[in-house]
């Protein structure tokens, strides 16, 4: 089996797991705080880029240029840039905690670019103390975080490579801080009724869309995957065969999985995860009436460049 595709349990990285997703949510809070508001929440997206989660360029405070902060997952080191040319470098180390380094990041954050002050409260997890109050999530494990970004890449290029032919609206891959997980969504054009009232669901899910995404597993589910989702979905939308096999509707999720092994055992587990994402879209766009025509760019290749 290819060291490219390395597996992810979250039972065996659980402690470095939570360690590194406290630190990404500094990253999104400062997202929510600098970037311009997007539609369903855009701007508080983050990127997985070659070197590990970042923020995409945001608008200094002090109004000097921009910044951008990450986790340079290489280096094991959390960024602070600004466009001037200089930076900050915070070392995660295997035993600094989420409060540590967060303090040391909003810290370099005013020092380069100006006053900022974010809501530390955690979001999407068990745990509810502040970021910048955290000492009990302080595991790092450089080799663990490694197999995690080897994993998380291949995703990432997976759901590029399926997004990249569709002719409507659609997002980038994003890294989202709260889930921690990677996403594209595929939007129809139509508007849809949020699931809640909740912040998130009135702001994120107010269009018809299809989501594809990867994630490393959590307590609920406790290793990784590729889901998919639809939303709005109607009555028995979890009771069609997708491929490739292995493939199932989990309906305490409430969305359809493939385990991240299955697609690690196949012969080419790149084809097979896109064959994922694809029979899924198919069947989403079927059954939630979306013009096929537009449903149907999702399978075809990308415009010529003249």
């Amino acid at each position: 089996m290819s060291s490219r595709w390395p597996g992810c349990s979250y039972q065996q990285w659980a402690a470095t797991c939570d360690t590194l997703h406290g630190h990404v949510q500094v990253l999104g809070k400062l997202a929510v705080r600098l970037a311009p508001p997007e539609p369903q929440l855009q701007h508080a997206a983050l990127r997985l880029t070659a070197r590990g989660w970042e923020t995409a360029p945001l608008p200094a405070p002090d109004g000097s240029g921009s910044l951008v902060a990450g986790l340079d997952l290489r280096a094991h080191e959390a960024v602070v840039e600004h466009s001037d040319g200089r930076a900050d470098r915070i070392t995660l180390t295997p035993d600094r905690s989420v409060g540590d380094v967060a303090s040391d990041v909003l810290a370099a954050v005013r020092r380069l670019a100006g006053a900022v002050d974010i809501d530390p409260t955690p979001q999407e997890v068990p745990w509810s103390v502040p970021l910048t109050e955290d000492q009990e999530h302080a595991h790092y494990d450089p080799a663990q975080v490694g197999d995690y970004f080897a994993a998380a890449t291949q995703a990432a290029l997976v759901l590029a490579a399926f997004r990249a032919p569709y002719r409507g609206r659609s997002t980038p891959v994003n890294a989202w801080w709260g889930s921690f997980d990677l996403a594209v969504n595929l939007f129809s054009g139509q508007p849809a009724q949020p699931p809640s009232d909740d912040f998130i669901m009135r702001n994120a899910m107010d269009a018809q869309e299809v989501a594809i995404g990867w994630w490393p597993g959590d307590p609920r589910y406790d290793r990784a995957a590729f889901y998919a989702y639809a939303h709005p979905a109607p009555p028995g939308f979890g009771e069609a065969e997708i491929r490739p096999a292995g493939a199932r509707w989990d309906a305490s999720l409430g969305e359809y999985i493939l385990d991240w092994d299955d697609v690690r055992a196949a012969a080419d587990p790149e084809a097979a995860a896109l064959e994922f994402a694809r029979s899924v879209f198919q069947h989403a766009c079927a059954v939630c009436q979306w013009d096929p025509a537009l449903a149907a760019t999702a399978a075809g290749t990308p415009p010529p460049v003249r």
